[in-house]
């Protein structure tokens, strides 16, 4: 049975390394991978999206609305934007961090509030916490994402060893420390 996930964010989030990660990490599990190019503006501050895809056999890398069994974002309106997408049982990990888009930025509209708890009220299952802060505490405000593939592992059944090969695989090692010690605390937040 094939495996559905949605990356979604903005722009210069990390969200190619967190699809370049998994992608390493479930080919390790042998499984057909399908990963998609970024789909969106992705340049500083544009909405980005990027599908990962997984099972036996794979053929496409495209998810279709209410096929993704997780959403991963790394901004609530982005997790928002996207919720069409969720399965009915599906999973959105995301983090509280708010960026403003471009019509709150120049006053013709207001950033939503309580989204989390807007998108729980639909239905969805929501784990929502404060990556950015758990980034910084480990050492720089870019490792959001791994932090988010720590919080992101307890959905999985994978040894936590597996994790940890696909992160040094894939992080050039002059930042590895920091981003294992921001996916512990992402798994352990």
């Amino acid at each position: 049975m094939t495996k559905n996930m949605m990356i979604v964010g903005v722009g210069g989030q990390g969200s190619l390394l967190a699809s370049k990660l998994l992608g390493h990490l479930l080919l390790g599990q042998g499984y057909d991978v399908k990963v998609s190019e970024v789909h969106g503006m992705s340049q500083r501050g544009g909405s980005v999206v990027t599908y990962v895809r997984w099972g036996e056999r794979v053929y496409s890398p495209i998810v279709d609305k209410g096929e993704a069994d997780f959403i991963v974002s790394f901004e609530l309106l982005e997790a928002a934007r996207y919720l069409e997408y969720l399965r009915p049982d599906g999973q959105i990990v995301t983090s509280t961090q708010q960026i403003d888009p471009m019509p709150v930025v120049t006053g013709a509209a207001a950033y939503p509030e309580a989204l989390a708890e807007k998108m729980k009220a639909l239905g969805a299952k929501v784990d929502a916490f404060d990556a950015l802060t758990l980034a910084e505490q480990a050492g720089s405000s870019k490792a959001a994402n791994i932090v988010l593939m720590g919080r992101l592992s307890h959905y999985f059944d994978f040894d936590e060893s597996v994790w940890m090969e696909a992160l040094e695989a894939c992080i050039a090692p002059r930042f590895l420390e920091m981003n294992k010690k921001a996916f512990a605390l992402g798994r352990n937040a």
